[in-house]
């Protein structure tokens, strides 16, 4: 009877209930690990790869399952590229996991899966490949070594970018051991992640980092930054962050000397107080309110005093008469306060935030700071003169852009855009919503505006930015730096700019060029030019027809003093 009762129990366990058992025992062997897909590849506007995740292979050891180290060794060594003499020092090991080399190509990984050799397994990774090297790395930011997004759009797309991990249930015994024999129990396929297709063009990108580091190199600049802008979308076709020696972050191609790619992208994420390209803000408002028109007269000394605070052009001149748009097309800060003062605190801090001043970008890039304004509570006396100058606020090269290109685009402020559109896993693209946009000006008063702006490169500070058989637009800058942390302007060193559109008459892009510390100081002399080259192969490679009437050659400015001092704020 006990014997029966024992044999009944084992048809019980072994036949009826054999599928229960087994299912527990597995549970008590089996291990699910994550099956990660493929990153998602970032594209320039026109389909060029700006990054993309290559398959590869970590090869990992079970030196317990090794019994004829050396020979395993040889066999290794060419497939993972490690000599044979440390694989075998890792092999004889007795830990029971040995990462022997990562990042191995698929095609060596191939070959070892294809040998089999005892005690090796071969776990799925991939490496993340710049095919241009480190061209847009501030933008395009890096990954982790675990393949997440660490810094800029791989940061800020890193959700859409990293899809969907799968998963497979492993045989492993219970030290935690792959066991040989078995394969994987279930496997759920991951999703690969979805691509983006920047605005970004990969030739301008070049050109305009290429442009931008010879003047780094020779002006010693700390750094530069350059933004072009599709006028109508506001799709950013360039943004170059570079930065004077070799940080390791990857130098620029095509300098001539040592420049490398920012830690970050300086130009939505570092603010500077901008100088002259923010009186901007003053003539808009002045000529939207009826206070000025480009010919009205005004008296201006070379110097006045406010608050027991005296203000000065950058060189001593007797009164002059000059006209709305002399005083703009010179970059006079004492006339540039005289309409300022007319116009009045209010209306000019209005007219700050209208132009999007003080407001973080709808590229809600990582790290991008909104700026630093000087609102009405921390308004003093002397701010009538200081902020419409330059002073006073912090902004970012970005914000300038915006502002000047909304002067380019009609009187319509349009908000930059990164990404044109997202790739899924049939390779459609899916395009991204348009940027939004709104009013600032009027068209008439944008009109003035476009005119007073041509006056500044053809007759005022802004000559070296002239395009031969091109009209041009736009702004000098030559901004003081503060002390960190004092009242006071560090002596000598100056944020040197220009900003500006083209063709004049019917802009179709807009650019800014900002250098950090440049020797000589001023934005007419170092900025100017790049803008002149950037803008120059941008025209033409996008087939702009030239401008009637406009000259054929650059105008060469008559001195240094002439054209370029008076734009020091």
């Amino acid at each position: 009877m006990l014997l029966l009762a024992v044999v009944a129990r084992l048809v019980a366990i072994q036949v009826l209930d054999s599928a229960h058992y087994t299912k527990l025992a597995a549970a008590e062997l089996s291990v699910t690990v994550a099956d990660p897909g493929l990153r998602g590849a970032i594209y320039d506007r026109n389909g060029a790869v700006l990054a993309i995740s290559v398959p590869t292979k970590m090869v990992v050891a079970d030196d317990f399952q090794i019994t004829h180290p050396v020979q395993e060794a040889r066999v290794l060594s060419p497939l993972v590229g490690v000599p044979a003499a440390t694989l075998v020092n890792q092999l004889r090991q007795r830990s029971g996991y040995v990462p022997l080399a990562t990042q191995v190509p698929a095609s060596a990984g191939n070959k070892l899966a294809a040998d089999k050799l005892p005690g090796i397994t071969l776990l799925d990774t991939s490496q993340r490949d710049d095919p241009d090297g480190a061209l847009a790395q501030p933008l395009l930011g890096q990954v982790h070594s675990s393949g997440a997004g660490a810094s800029g759009l791989e940061y800020q797309f890193n959700r859409l970018l990293s899809g969907k991990a799968g998963t497979q249930t492993l045989l492993e015994s219970p030290a935690g051991l792959d066991l040989p024999q078995g394969t994987a129990l279930t496997k759920a396929a991951g999703e690969n992640g979805t691509g983006i297709e920047l605005t970004i063009d990969q030739p301008l990108q070049y050109v305009t980092e290429s442009a931008l580091g010879d003047e780094i190199a020779a002006s010693g600049a700390q750094s530069g930054m350059a933004v072009v802008m599709d006028t109508r979308t506001g799709d950013i076709l360039a943004m170059a962050n570079l930065v004077k020696g070799n940080n390791g972050l990857g130098l620029v191609a095509g300098t001539s000397s040592q420049v490398s790619e920012a830690p970050s992208n300086l130009a939505v994420t570092q603010p500077y107080e901008p100088g002259s390209v923010f009186k901007l803000v003053t003539f808009s408002a002045a000529l939207q309110d009826g206070i000025i028109s480009p010919n009205s007269v005004f008296s201006v000394p070379d110097e006045t005093e406010i608050d027991g605070s005296t203000f000065h052009d950058a060189e001593q001149h007797p009164t002059e008469q000059l006209t709305a748009t002399e005083i703009l097309a010179q970059s006079s800060n004492i006339g540039t306060g005289e309409i300022a003062n007319d116009l009045g605190e209010a209306r000019l801090l209005a007219q700050v935030n209208a132009l999007g001043f003080g407001q973080a970008t709808d590229l809600d890039f990582p790290g991008e700071t909104a700026g630093v304004l000087a609102g009405a509570s921390e308004w003093e006396p002397t701010n009538i003169v200081s902020l419409p100058i330059g002073q006073v606020d912090a902004v970012t090269a970005m914000q300038i852009l915006d502002a000047y290109n909304a002067v380019a685009n009609g009187g319509v402020l349009v908000e930059p855009r990164l990404v044109q559109a997202t790739i899924g896993a049939n390779n459609q693209a899916r395009p991204t919503k348009a940027s939004a946009s709104h009013r600032v000006f009027s068209p008439a008063v944008d009109a003035e505006l476009t005119g007073m702006l041509e006056a500044v490169v053809g007759v005022g500070t802004g000559v070296s930015a002239a395009i031969p058989g091109y009209t041009v637009m736009g702004k000098t800058g030559t901004a003081q730096i503060p002390e960190q942390g004092e009242d006071a302007y560090v002596t000598g060193a100056y944020m040197a700019s220009f900003v500006g559109s083209a063709p004049a008459g019917n802009p179709v892009l807009s650019t800014i060029v900002v250098l950090d510390r440049p020797t000589p100081i001023y934005g007419g002399t170092v900025a100017a030019p790049v803008f002149s080259k950037i803008m120059s192969y941008a025209l033409h490679r996008y087939g702009i027809p030239t401008s009637p009437g406009a000259p054929s050659q650059v105008p060469a400015p008559a001195s240094a003093a002439a054209d370029q001092a008076q734009d020091v704020t």
